[in-house]
């Protein structure tokens, strides 16, 4: 092997690089939109990839992916058990990676490494709030090995059967997204539903954590699908401007079905769209033009839409539709290089039907998708079996609401609707003693105390809602969340265009001290406020001695 070339292994490495911080931000992107009390744990689910999934890979992940074939095109042979034996770069012929490429082995490992890692926490996703998180490190550990191995051998090593058979996987499509959606369908199977699923929904918790983790994965993916020639080239750049274009097309069409299904084009919407496009075109990226990357994030953008309906009529539980996004994408882009591929593009790949290559191509991605598909759906199912027969993998239907206490005895947030009222003045900090409270009660006087329930919204500032109460006579004023029962649910926009009917509405309640004299001032304010007054209670009151 020649010397490394410092440009390529730079390249490599970056790319490493970005695509292990395409973790954090699968961590963030899903960890927005679960429950308040299942952030945390959602986190470590993904988190815990980078330690499990890097070890296992060092130790027998990669001999099993990318050492020599044993013989029969399914795995590789155990010479490079915990590398204490390298040898040079495999030459696949579905990468540019041939006698030109001049990359140190460890980058190469180092780069598979995290494709390995982020492929399984995937799953996480559909799982929300079900899983029990020492039945997942050890479902982690396994199916790394078991499952996600000999996948990359069959497609990414040149003795592998699909890659001597023909079928095409630039980055992931097969390899990770395939092979991780077959894993959330039997997943699903053995962990089942959530409590009351269909019936409830489960509000985000943070959209805006939501867009950064869908920016950050957006970041990575240039190195996700960049890297995968070995070589900062020319392929290289047109992966890259494939990957960036495929995520703006199917951004924008998802958007415009929403608008058109849901009468609003979200936020929300706009990232799913543009990971579903991400996903689609990963297996395209280094064989297909520009104007076919378009083409196929359009029609991500499509498929994946409409897709959302798919655990519904599979009666699957997947909580963050990672089978419409991942599963359906993947698929998708591996039988689109049927269509699209381009020889023109990339010598080492094969021209699609659309580019006069007829329907060898298109026949050959048909054949690696079932196979890669019944064979990580079946081992997926009798590993998830096997954990949760010996550890448990479902939480206890009592914990799912509430993962952070019950696994990591902590909350992500503590923060209320009354700590967030606006109010005037600039942040300072303190200089003297701490100010003053409410005003003092004279011990023994008889006062009233006036409870009321006030919509948010009309009450957004602190200060004036105090001032105003503390004009009509109020000695003390107390506000604290509260909610009512409806007798008619409130309709709630839920991510992609979910709606759910909630039967409690958000409140503030308020509670005054007030002198007998001034109850009725009291009263009028608050009734300014939106207060019912079917809804407010008047109580004598006493001020205990101290």
């Amino acid at each position: 092997m020649s010397a490394p070339n410092a440009g390529d292994t730079a390249w490599v490495l970056v790319c490493a690089g970005l695509v292990l911080f395409m973790t954090p931000g699968l961590a963030a992107f899903y960890g927005g939109m679960v429950r308040t009390r299942n952030v945390l744990a959602m986190l470590q689910q993904n988190m815990i990839a980078l330690g499990v999934v890097s070890l296992t890979w060092v130790l027998v992940g990669y001999t099993i992916a990318f050492g020599d074939d044993a013989g029969s095109g399914l795995f590789g042979n155990l010479e490079l058990f915990g590398l204490t034996d390298l040898k040079v770069p495999p030459a696949p012929n579905l990468h540019v990676v041939d006698g030109r490429i001049t990359i140190p082995t460890l980058a190469f490992v180092l780069f598979q490494m995290m494709f390995a890692v982020i492929t399984p926490a995937l799953v996480t996703g559909a799982t929300a709030g079900r899983l029990k998180f020492g039945g997942w490190v050890l479902f982690l550990a396994v199916w790394s090995i078991v499952v996600y191995a000999p996948i990359a051998h069959w497609l990414w090593h040149p003795g592998g059967w699909l890659a001597k058979f023909g079928t095409q996987d630039w980055a992931g499509g097969l390899v990770v997204h395939a092979s991780a959606g077959a894993a959330v369908l039997a997943v699903l199977l053995v962990v089942g539903r959530r409590r009351d699923w269909p019936h409830t929904a489960a509000p985000p918790n943070s959209i805006p954590l939501t867009i950064v983790g869908a920016g950050i994965l957006w970041f990575g993916w240039f190195g996700f699908n960049g890297g995968d020639g070995l070589q900062a080239n020319g392929l290289a750049a047109q992966a890259v401007l494939n990957t960036h274009l495929a995520a703006a097309a199917a951004m924008l069409v998802w958007l415009a079905l929403e608008r058109v299904t849901d009468g609003h084009s979200t936020v929300v919407g706009a990232v799913s769209g543009a990971v579903a496009g991400l996903a689609t075109v990963t297996p395209t990226a280094g064989y297909v033009n520009a104007a076919s990357a378009v083409a196929i994030g359009a029609l991500a953008g499509l498929v994946c839409h409409f897709a959302l309906k798919l655990k519904y009529l599979l009666r699957l539980d997947d909580a963050l539709d990672v089978l419409a996004v991942h599963f359906v994408g993947g698929m998708l882009g591996t039988l689109l290089l049927g269509l699209f591929g381009n020889r023109g593009v990339n010598p080492l790949g094969a021209d699609g039907l659309f580019l006069g290559g007829g329907g060898g191509l298109l026949w050959r991605q048909l054949v690696g998708v079932v196979s890669v598909v019944a064979f990580s759906f079946v081992l997926t199912w009798l590993i998830a079996a096997g954990v949760q027969a010996l550890i448990g993998l479902r939480v206890p239907p009592a914990d799912q609401e509430r993962l952070d206490q019950a696994q990591q005895g902590a909350d992500a947030y503590h923060l209320g609707g009354v700590t967030s009222l606006t109010a005037p003045g600039a942040p300072r900090r303190r200089t003297g003693s701490a100010p003053a409270g409410e005003p003092a009660v004279p011990p023994g006087q008889r006062v009233r105390v006036v409870t009321a329930l006030l919509e948010p919204d009309p009450a957004a500032n602190s200060a004036d809602l105090r001032d105003a109460l503390l004009r009509a006579g109020a000695i003390s004023v107390i506000v604290s969340d509260a909610a009512v029962a409806t007798t008619t649910p409130q309709a709630s926009l839920l991510p992609r265009g979910y709606w759910q009917d909630q039967p409690l509405a958000a409140r503030l309640r308020v509670t005054v001290l007030v002198g007998a004299d001034g109850v009725g001032a009291v009263l009028d304010e608050l009734d300014r406020m939106g207060a019912r007054r079917a809804d407010t209670f008047v109580q004598e009151a006493e001020r205990v001695q101290s």
